[in-house]
């Protein structure tokens, strides 16, 4: 099991939003790893790499270069869902969708991984012994869902943050006003796609950074 750091700042991937007008996958990859550079200089804790309509090599290859650069910094890189590209990419874990890989199976596979699961209001948390957060959501309204999505809601948050035993990190219209009452809530962290994306879409990997870090009111480092 591994302690991420509290407060965690959690970036997910999203090549499409991050570089709409790209004319190639090529294209899209080369400023997902610009963007991820930014990132890691940033001092993000977690990034997770979650394209999931990449090949398998490919990812793997995208996340070996990308964990090669975090390496001699405190970034974690973690896959998303898929262990095996985790395994062949060298990656810091994996984060399991709701109905993904049993979470015991997965540590098997990775003793030392940081492991991560999806979760949302009326799951069932009762063994989680192999996990080492639960990213908790859709919090907050948030522009990569549906208007007619359900929302969660922050009281639904504060009540699996209480309860779990377990490290509950924010996903889904965080922003730094936002943030600061997922801390009130007893969050670890928060996790996001739009907020770190460069202006105008969000505030730019190092803003964003600085920014959820204040309203956690833990010291820039």
């Amino acid at each position: 099991m591994t302690a991420l750091p509290r407060p965690c700042v959690y970036l997910v991937t999203d090549r499409r939003r991050l570089a709409p007008g790209a004319r190639t996958s090529r294209d899209e990859l080369t400023a997902l790893e610009r963007f991820l550079d930014a990132a890691i200089d940033a001092a993000v804790d977690v990034i997770q790499v979650r394209e999931r309509d990449l090949g398998a090599r490919e990812l793997a290859e995208l996340v070996a270069r990308v964990h090669a650069r975090a390496r001699a910094t405190g970034t974690r890189v973690l896959v998303n869902d898929r262990a095996d590209v985790a395994m062949a990419a060298g990656a810091d874990g994996v984060h399991l969708p709701g109905d993904g890989l049993p979470a015991g199976r997965t540590r098997r596979l990775g003793p030392d991984w940081i492991i991560g699961r999806s979760v949302h209001p009326g799951d069932d948390l009762s063994d989680l012994a192999d996990v080492d957060y639960l990213l908790f959501g859709t919090v907050f309204p948030t522009t990569s869902k549906p208007a007619t999505w359900r929302l969660a809601g922050l009281d639904a948050f504060g009540a699996v943050a209480s309860s779990a035993g377990t490290p509950v990190i924010a996903i889904g219209g965080v922003t730094p006003a936002r943030a600061s009452a997922v801390a009130a809530a007893g969050g670890a962290g928060v996790a996001g796609i739009a907020l770190f994306l460069p202006p105008p879409a969000g505030l730019g990997p190092a803003r964003a950074t600085v920014a959820l870090r204040d309203a956690f009111g833990a010291p820039q480092s």
